[in-house]
């Protein structure tokens, strides 16, 4: 791929060394002379009145279009780990429908979700896949369309359940490149994490993105690095007791924020006995109320999740 600049920057390469090529104008696909791996010459443009604003297509045909600003930086060989990569996501709700987005978006070539909740309405301000037309559904079957919409060649293979201790043994672990977990049980947590440390597979967890107004707040760390989150703490007691000595986390350093005003569980559609709930009540003495939440924290948390995993895959390979 061969990105055209300014009449004003390809003046400064016109003395230097370059090879000459062939190329297509990535408006019309015409064919037109080319010059270097990185640069053209505005003179050969032929026809072509669009310098400065497109790319110029060559002879590799390997770059998919809907990729190719991806694999400008990742590379062929790094975009071709992602496509032979298999990740499995639990949960795609407000942190995992953002992983999930921004794996497929980034090529990745099977992808598997589990999550057993409807969209529902008060979803709508923070999760990419609640709208008023997604209310009632399947949060997977919603999530599997839109995977679909992205990139129709992804493989996706959707679990209506939620992970528990009891149907741990339904998931083939080390069949897995990557676990995302975004999920909000401890219970659920800590086995999903036992089970990826026995198979070997690299996992990575989110903490809770509840109650935070600042996105920038947000770190990539071990979980016996964090302090501050509610989840967190529980979290370190519960895996230290399992003699876990890593895990690589998703947290927030800031301190929760008080409510403005006061919801009950059945109002905001929480589950009572969910972490949400608990956590709320650890910090707010608040019995019967749940976590706020913004368009812009949970959101982030699982782009930077997603990030981590598109960076690990690669650098497993000594690309990155």
């Amino acid at each position: 791929m061969i990105k055209s600049l300014s009449h004003k920057d390809s003046d400064f390469f016109r003395d230097k060394p370059v090879k000459r090529s062939l190329g297509r104008c990535a408006c019309t696909k015409d064919q037109v002379s080319t010059w270097s791996a990185t640069r053209i010459r505005p003179s050969l443009m032929g026809d072509c009145n669009h310098v400065g604003r497109h790319i110029i297509y060559g002879k590799d045909k390997g770059m998919q279009d809907k990729f190719m600003r991806t694999q400008l930086l990742l590379g062929t060989e790094g975009m071709d780990i992602l496509k032979n990569s298999r990740v499995l996501v639990f949960g795609v709700g407000g942190v995992g429908g953002y992983v999930v987005e921004a794996l497929a978006r980034s090529g990745v070539g099977a992808i598997d979700i589990v999550d057993n909740d409807t969209v529902s309405i008060t979803n709508i301000n923070r999760q990419i896949i609640a709208t008023t037309k997604s209310i009632g559904k399947s949060k997977v079957d919603v999530m599997t369309e839109r995977i679909k919409d992205i990139n129709p060649d992804c493989r996706v293979k959707a679990y209506k359940t939620f992970f528990l201790p009891e149907n741990s043994h339904n998931f083939e672990f080390q069949e897995y490149d990557y676990i995302v977990d975004a999920i909000d049980t401890v219970t659920a947590k800590i086995e999903l994490i036992i089970c990826c440390q026995k198979a070997g597979t690299p996992i990575i967890s989110s903490m809770g993105t509840g109650n935070k107004l600042d996105p920038t707040k947000l770190q990539v760390t071990d979980i016996y690095k964090t302090s501050g989150d509610p989840l967190a703490r529980v979290m370190r007691h519960e895996l230290k007791k399992r003699n876990v000595k890593h895990l690589k986390v998703v947290y927030s350093t800031e301190l929760p924020v008080k409510h403005k005003d006061n919801i009950d569980c059945e109002s905001a559609d929480i589950d009572k006995n969910s972490t949400e709930a608990a956590e709320f009540k650890s910090y707010a003495q608040v019995r019967k109320a749940v976590p706020g939440s913004v368009a812009f924290v949970p959101p982030v948390a699982g782009m930077i999740l997603a990030g981590e995993v598109i960076k690990d895959l690669i650098k497993k390979h000594g690309l990155l």
